[in-house]
Order: structure tokens, then C-alpha cells, then sequence
């Protein structure tokens, strides 16, 4: 399941909560939503690619944040503000330490994902992209890894050029090395596939693309819900995430820089917060990260996103990531088993991301029956067109899976899609 042995480091043992094991039941009642009922049924919610479900711990601390430290961050002298800036620059630290940043200073909170890359994308624009440089990215991109590219692109007269990837949904490094060339101006490519569940290879892409000094943005909101990140050992330039993907609030995430390009880039957005001094002559800028957090920020999203991940690392990273491999087998094996059901990505290397269509039956009428069965699967092109073109189909019915998923709820999935056969079919 996991892309590179030595990316996995050791993470502190489940010590409390499951007593040592994987104690997956006991973790459901950290999720108050999984008891609650759907259409009559218990609730079976397997759409975690789209956003994961939050733990009370999470919850907790962002009710803590309004019924005892609602304040604005680093301006106010009073306690509350100290209070709240000083928790506000932990959860900073919290991250930093989670994804083994060098500095605090290379995390930048940010709206989630999206606006990570944009956030770079613009920069690249203003300062470094110019007519008739090259942009890459692969064919399993999520569309906010394809369009601020494509819009860089159209702007500065550069070109997007695309990694292809094969019928299991792998990527085609042997393309690739032939794509990287003096004009290429920054590498930009998924961690994990959230339609195909591919885990790339992103050390050796970055190797590859560092041998010619290009840098590379990895996107990694499917990736850090379900392994260990080391930037420093994947030796990213710039990592992003969302925080609502990996048990934290919505509106939040992250765009880790290293140091040196954080230095480089220019101004995102403007206002306060961002400055050091500011005339009417001359405006002096702060240093990074506030440099590119200006204006009030999403303090309980920051809050919570920080509880959530000391939330998983109380769980154990290896645990869960181990756990989730197991469940992806099972799923695998008892869909593979239905008949007229076909899993669209088969890469060797995957995360708990199963994409499959039903011969002659549309992925939107499944989702439908499944969900009045209260079971939460999503269905359509996941934000990825070009990995539908690639296999000629109109969408999927994705179940992505969290390490609060059991087999229990998988054998009521295939209930329910042996029922949706029987209905349309």
C-alpha cells in the first residue's frame, strides 16, 4: 500500500485509546456521525476521498475555541489574543513536526489544497514562467492540479505537458524522463490518485526532476490521510493538503515551501497581518509565513486541523495505514467477485481508493439506491475528465475508505450492489 519502505517512519504506539491495538470499534465512538441513521439505515459513509469524518476530539476543540479563546491573532495584547496566537503558532509547529518540515516558517495555512497550488501557481506566474517554458503534470491529476497550471500556461504562453499513465493507472516514468527537459519550469503531480488510488512514486520523480534542477509541487491531499510524510526525505519543494481530508475542519489546509522558494515567491495576496511596515510611499513585508496569510485567518479550522493530527498520530500512522491495507484487500476482493462490476485502477501500488462501474448501469442510479440503503459512496468524474476520457466512461462509483470503516459495512456494499443489479438491470 505504501509507495516507499523508507518513507515510513515510526510513529509513537497507539498507547491509550486501543490499548496498544488497532482497536477499530472503539475508535467509531470517537466519530459521533457514525451513529446516526441515513434513510432509515445506519449510516455506512465511504465517501472519505471528498471529506473524512471528524473525530470529538476535533469537534471539541473548535466548540473550545468559541466558548473560551474566540480572539484575532497576533495583534491583541490582551490574554485571550495571547492566548490564542500562542495555540494558533503550535498548531503550526504541530504540522511542521507531522510532515518533518526543517522550520516552522515553511507552513503556510492556507483555504486547503486548491488554494495551495494557486497560491504557487501565481507566484510562478508572476515571476518565473515565460513564453515557451513547460509545465508538468500527469493524466491522473484532480482538476485543481490541472487548471491553475493550465491557466499559467494561457497567461505566459507556456506549454502544459501531460504524463501519461497506463490501463492499471500507473504512471509511465519512461514518459516522463522524456518530458523533463531544459525548458520544463516546475513538475506538479498527485501523491495519491483520488479517483484511481494510485500511490506515485514521488521520491524518484522528484529525484528525476532535481537531477535537472526543476522543482516539484506534490499535491498531496489523498496522500497524508493514510501514510507518513517526510518532506525532507521526499525532498519536496512545495506539498499541499487539505485539512477536512484528514479528520481536520473544512477551509483549511496547508502548503508546505521549502525555505528557499518561499523566499522567492512573491506576494499572493495583500492586507493585513503580511506587512512589517506600511506608508503611503513604501510598504515593507513580513517574512514567511505571515507573508502569505494575510487578513484574519481560519483560526478554529488551524485549531482543529492541529487536533486532528495529533488525533491520528495518537492512533499510529503505521496502524491505520495497515489496517486501511487490509480493508482496501477485502473490498477488492469481494467487488472483483460481482459479476458485470469492473474496478477502474489496478496499480500495485494503492491507497483505499476503489473506483469501479456496473455494465450497464449508470454510476448516479447506484449511488442513489445505495444511499437510500445509507450507504455514502460518490459517483461521477471525481473532478478528474481527463482519467475518464482515458478509459471512455462517463464516471465511477468511488468507495474510498477510512481506518473507521469495517468489514461489516464492505459485505453491505456488495448487498447493495447486488440489489442495484437486480433493480436496473
Amino acid at each position: 500500500m505504501i509507495d516507499e519502505k523508507k518513507n515510513i517512519k515510526s510513529v509513537s504506539s497507539p498507547s491509550g485509546r486501543a490499548g496498544g491495538t488497532f482497536d477499530v470499534q472503539k475508535i467509531r465512538k470517537d466519530f459521533p456521525i457514525l451513529s446516526r441513521k441515513v434513510n432509515g439505515k445506519p449510516l455506512i459513509y465511504f465517501d472519505n476521498g471528498a471529506t473524512a469524518q471528524k473525530p470529538k476530539q476535533v469537534i471539541e476543540a473548535i466548540t473550545k475555541y468559541y466558548s473560551e479563546q474566540n480572539a484575532n491573532i497576533h495583534r491583541g495584547v490582551h490574554t485571550l489574543s495571547q492566548e490564542i496566537t500562542s495555540a494558533y503558532e503550535n498548531a503550526r509547529a504541530t504540522i511542521q513536526k507531522h510532515i518533518v518540515a526543517k522550520h516552522a516558517h515553511e507552513i503556510i495555512f492556507t483555504s486547503g489544497t486548491t488554494e495551495s497550488i494557486n497560491l504557487v501557481a501565481s507566484g510562478f506566474a508572476k515571476t518565473f514562467a515565460n513564453a515557451g517554458d513547460e509545465i508538468i503534470v500527469s493524466e491522473m491529476e484532480h482538476h485543481s492540479n490541472i487548471l491553475p497550471w493550465q491557466q499559467l500556461c494561457e497567461e505566459k504562453k507556456a506549454v502544459l505537458k501531460v504524463i501519461p499513465i497506463n490501463e492499471n493507472g500507473e504512471l509511465l516514468l519512461d514518459e516522463f524522463k522524456k518530458l523533463i527537459c531544459t525548458k520544463t519550469k516546475l513538475v506538479a503531480i498527485t501523491h495519491v490518485s483520488n479517483t484511481l488510488g494510485t500511490i506515485n512514486p514521488i521520491k524518484e520523480i522528484i529525484s528525476l526532476a532535481h537531477a535537472k534542477n526543476i522543482p516539484v509541487l506534490v499535491d498531496g491531499a489523498q496522500a497524508i490521510p493514510h501514510m507518513k510524510v517526510d518532506v525532507q526525505y521526499l525532498d519536496a519543494d512545495f506539498y499541499c493538503f487539505s485539512g477536512h481530508k484528514v479528520y481536520g475542519p473544512t477551509g483549511v489546509g496547508i502548503l508546505y515551501g521549502k525555505e528557499e522558494w518561499l523566499r522567492k515567491l512573491p506576494n499572493y495576496q495583500v492586507g493585513g497581518g503580511t506587512i512589517k511596515t506600511v506608508s503611503f510611499a513604501k510598504t515593507e513585508y513580513a517574512d514567511s509565513p505571515l507573508r502569505f496569510e494575510a487578513g484574519t485567518p481560519h483560526i478554529e479550522g488551524v485549531i482543529g486541523l492541529a487536533s486532528a493530527i495529533d488525533y491520528i498520530n495518537e492512533i499510529g500512522l503505521e496502524n491505520i495505514s495497515s489496517y486501511e491495507h487490509t480493508l482496501t484487500e477485502y473490498t477488492t476482493e469481494k467487488l472483483s467477485a460481482i459479476a458485470g462490476l469492473k474496478i477502474i485502477g489496478t496499480a500495485k501500488e494503492k491507497a483505499s481508493v476503489i473506483s469501479f462501474v456496473l455494465k450497464g448501469i449508470h454510476p448516479y442510479d447506484t449511488g442513489v439506491i445505495l444511499d437510500q440503503l445509507g450507504i455514502a459512496v460518490r459517483t461521477g468524474h471525481h473532478c478528474t475528465q481527463p482519467i475518464m476520457d482515458k478509459f471512455g466512461i462517463p464516471g465511477t462509483i468511488r468507495a474510498s475508505l477510512a481506518f473507521y470503516n469495517i468489514k461489516e459495512e464492505i459485505d453491505e456494499l456488495v448487498k447493495g450492489i447486488e440489489k442495484v443489479k437486480s433493480m436496473l438491470k
